[in-house]
């Protein structure tokens, strides 16, 4: 086990900096410069050179790479070129407000997409199986932002039961924080429930249908008990693996959401620094998204090995 945390965080480390710069070059392809849009189209020549100069982007992209790369082994993530703030103090409430949201996103994401995946499972053939199936078809083909509209036009417009915005700054207090963050929530773990419902349906159905389950039955234990303790360990491994991608979905299609109610995430605060080409800030939430879906797979390779006793 041990040896294989040290080789992920080996190969974490390098898909890192690969990362780094991919994301770096991709931002230099973009068309002008971060003093252009600073200081706008009025700008002088002179008042343009000073600014490239004191943000350094007078020197060459292979330089600039090299000496942000050589800040961030020391802890320095660099400074804003728009905000002219230190990158983490910048983004660093933008990736509170993410994490609370995707935090409150999983915890209603695994016990939901357990609870139907065994109740298909053990239904299979039946209309609730029928009924659950259809509707997680459904979510499955649809686009988070198009889940998000619909309700939007439900809960807040027609009903008008939650605010149709994330707008958590006015939040008051904890219960209305969760009114503010229903919604966003809410269709995050609609997208992400599909594939791991359907994933655990038939992983369970499998691991129901093997010789040890049947012997597990012939022997008299309850049924509970066959479900919990027999079946549903040995079922979790694809359903871990496919949380794993869906956390690394979520760290993308967190973006969109945040767009579509206008919640105050480390998503938005990337769209608008691409469009302001702030590179220190572009790389710094392309590190720290990296990271997590590193560490999200790793986490998800080591609780399938606990959970498995052949691979253990």
């Amino acid at each position: 086990m041990s040896r294989l945390v040290l080789t992920r965080i080996g190969m974490a480390l390098i898909s890192l900096l690969a990362v780094s710069a991919i994301i770096f070059w991709c931002v230099e392809l973009l068309p002008g410069d971060a003093a252009e849009r600073i200081l706008g189209r009025n700008a002088t020549p002179e008042s343009l050179a000073l600014l490239r100069e004191t943000l350094n982007l007078h020197l060459s992209a292979p330089e600039r790479y090299l000496t942000w790369l050589s800040n961030l082994l020391s802890g320095d993530f660099g400074t804003s070129l728009v905000a002219d703030r230190p990158v983490l103090d910048y983004i660093a409430s933008r990736i509170a407000n993410t994490a609370l949201l995707s935090g409150f996103a999983l915890i209603l994401y695994i016990p939901i997409s357990i609870a139907l995946g065994v109740i298909t499972a053990i239904n299979r053939g039946r209309m609730a199986d029928h009924a659950i199936s259809v509707v997680v078809l459904i979510f499955m083909c649809l686009p988070e932002f198009v889940i998000g509209i619909l309700l939007i036009s439900i809960f807040a417009i027609k009903l008008a039961w939650l605010p149709p915005l994330a707008l958590i700054g006015q939040a008051n207090g904890f219960g209305d924080l969760l009114r503010l963050i229903a919604l966003p929530t809410i269709t995050i773990v609609a997208a992400m429930s599909a594939y791991a419902v359907r994933m655990m349906r038939e992983s369970l159905i499998e691991v129901l249908d093997s010789s040890y389950v049947l012997m597990a039955r012939l022997k008299g234990l309850p049924t509970w008990r066959v479900l919990l303790f027999h079946a549903l360990p040995n079922a979790l491994g694809p359903a871990i693996n496919i949380t794993a991608l869906n956390v690394a979905w979520m760290i993308g299609g967190v973006v969109v959401v945040e767009a579509v109610f206008e919640f105050p995430g480390i998503g938005r605060l990337m769209v608008d620094s691409i469009s302001h080409k702030d590179v220190p800030v572009i790389l710094a939430i392309s590190m720290v998204m990296t990271g997590a879906y590193i560490a999200t797979n790793l986490i998800a390779d080591v609780l399938v090995i606990l959970l498995n006793p052949k691979l253990r």
